[in-house]
């Protein structure tokens, strides 16, 4: 059974434009895949903490000297990376926040960057763990970035997921969306064709 894994990433939840983009590619993909798994996590409505000194010490503890606290932190990161080991495809709904990504988002990937989990060090330099997945990552932008030195989000969202062995990732833009009615609704029909595609 094909699974996928869907993270919504805007303050907006299912609201947000993101999400919207994210949550109609995974319905045409499951016209396509009736018998799928779709995993939902919204980092909304369910926010993890960031990261501090008390989950980096548990995450970096050797397991037989875990505290029972240390366990229960570093069983909350098991279960994000059980559910990415889970899935064949990965879904992220990711606006802009200030030219960067959502705070969230980063709280997600710093508790699933996990050394002899999600990646392991090698002579040649780190190795990740998580590969053979593809993810589909649906960018909303209020302005128009991608391409440009402002776009901080593409290159950092490719260097983790490469980091972790995700190096199949295709992106989706709707930019401009606060740029006039005109330009928002443009942006969206081009997103919503794109992502029909991509679901075929």
């Amino acid at each position: 059974m094909k699974t996928l894994l869907q993270l919504n990433t805007s303050l907006f939840a299912g609201g947000g434009q993101s999400s919207q983009l994210a949550e109609q590619f995974v319905a045409a993909w499951r016209t396509r895949n009736p018998a799928a798994r779709v995993i939902v996590r919204d980092l909304a409505s369910e926010p993890l903490p960031h990261l501090d000194a008390e989950r980096f010490l548990a995450f970096s503890a050797k397991a037989e000297e875990r505290t029972p606290r240390q366990q229960a932190l570093v069983a909350e990161s098991d279960a994000l990376i059980g559910e990415i080991r889970q899935a064949e495809i990965i879904v992220l709904g990711v606006p802009m926040y200030n030219f960067g990504i959502p705070s969230t988002l980063k709280a997600y990937f710093d508790h699933i960057a996990r050394a002899g989990v999600a990646f392991r060090y090698t002579a040649n330099g780190p190795e990740g763990l998580l590969g053979g997945r593809k993810a589909y990552v649906f960018a909303a932008r209020g302005g128009v970035y991608a391409g440009t030195p402002r776009d901080s989000q593409t290159t950092y969202i490719k260097d983790f997921l490469a980091f972790i062995g995700i190096s199949d990732v295709e992106f989706v833009y709707a930019e401009g969306l606060n740029m006039g009615e005109p330009k928002k609704q443009a942006a969206l029909a081009g997103a919503r064709q794109r992502l029909q595609q991509l679901a075929a």
